[in-house]
């Protein structure tokens, strides 16, 4: 039988109040996200990390000063290995927090697999997350000799599965609305410096092929939908509108808002504090009737069984099927081995 490890990426979490700092550190010191040479983007890191570490805590605080993502990653692992069946072993490796690439490429090695399939927990690609995690793979998997066939499901942003969850999420929210009420349903992702489109990341072309996927799932050609960013940091132009702005836009026409996170597959501080608490506070403020929040899609059946189907169905690198038009220049599934 085939042996075949299954390593799921995602960004990670500090996972204390003292990791906040080095959390940070790590985050700030990667390449694809402060593109300078060293040593000045280690400095630039370091001084990033420490002027933002105090409001850092201060949102962890609020959801006991620790990260669940690696909890939420753990149980998608043990869903899909579950779904898999014999044969697979799926193991986690985050980005900025542990466990790190190169400790799940020592575990993946000690198992002595036939072949990796690697599998980003971010559906809509991007240089700033899916290829920094899969570079950061392949330098760890390279520093310890570990050797085997190499598959990749680089993104999904209209994948059956992905999508039927998010599509639920939205029925069970509307079930909820007051009978009658204007409601307008935003779609809400992390937003991306608009210096990152200009290198040829398809971040944003997925994202809205997601939106209409979802919006040709729900099945309400009337319903009120809109694609929005969250999550924006420092002075550079990100992608728009806000979802601040569609917030604030929403209580000035009366509008209800029930928001939906599809670029994030698990629950963490951008979902539990900034879209639970901090948007549901600016929706108040701002004349929101109501204001409800789908849950991620987490360990959701549609969306495991979708995660299954893309490991089975993974191409070698080199061999996959274009996802974007030709003029995103990012596109792992069509680089070189």
């Amino acid at each position: 039988m085939t042996r075949t490890a299954v390593v799921l990426f995602n960004l990670g979490g500090p996972d204390s109040s003292a990791a906040v700092k080095p959390f940070l550190f790590n985050l700030f010191y990667d390449r694809a996200i402060i593109d300078l040479a060293n040593p000045l983007r280690w400095a630039l890191a370091r001084i990033i990390a420490g002027r933002r570490a105090p409001v850092t805590r201060q949102i962890y605080a609020q959801i006991g000063n620790a990260s669940p993502l690696r909890a939420n990653t753990r149980a998608q692992a043990e869903a899909l290995r579950a779904a898999l069946g014999d044969g697979y072993r799926v193991f986690i490796a985050m980005r900025y927090w542990h466990p790190r690439a190169g400790a799940t490429a020592a575990e993946v090695k000690a198992w002595q697999p036939d072949e990796i399939v690697l599998l980003p927990l971010y559906p809509q690609f991007s240089g700033t997350t899916s290829a920094s995690s899969i570079a950061d793979w392949r330098a760890a998997a390279a520093r310890i000799g570990l050797k085997a066939k190499e598959r990749i499901a680089c993104c999904y942003p209209t994948g059956r599965g992905f999508v039927a969850a998010l599509a639920r999420g939205v029925a069970d929210e509307l079930a909820r609305v007051p009978a009658g009420a204007q409601v307008r349903v935003l779609l809400s992702a992390h937003g991306l410096p608009l210096r990152a489109l200009a290198r040829g990341d398809p971040y944003q072309w997925q994202i809205e092929a997601t939106a209409a996927a979802v919006r040709a799932a729900v099945g309400q050609p009337a319903l009120d939908m809109r694609v929005c960013y969250q999550s924006r940091v420092g002075p550079l132009k990100w992608l728009s509108p806000s979802t601040e702005h569609e917030i604030r836009q929403a209580g000035s026409e009366g509008a209800g808002v029930v928001v939906v996170p599809i670029a994030f597959v698990s629950e963490h501080s951008e979902t539990l504090v900034e879209l639970d608490r901090d948007y549901r506070k600016l929706a108040r403020e701002a004349g929101v009737p109501f204001y409800r929040r789908a849950p991620t899609v987490g360990t959701a059946p549609e969306f495991i069984a979708g995660l299954a189907d893309l490991v089975r169905a993974a191409p070698l690198p080199g061999a996959g099927r274009r996802a974007c038009p030709e003029g995103f220049r990012q596109c792992p599934a069509m680089a070189a081995p």
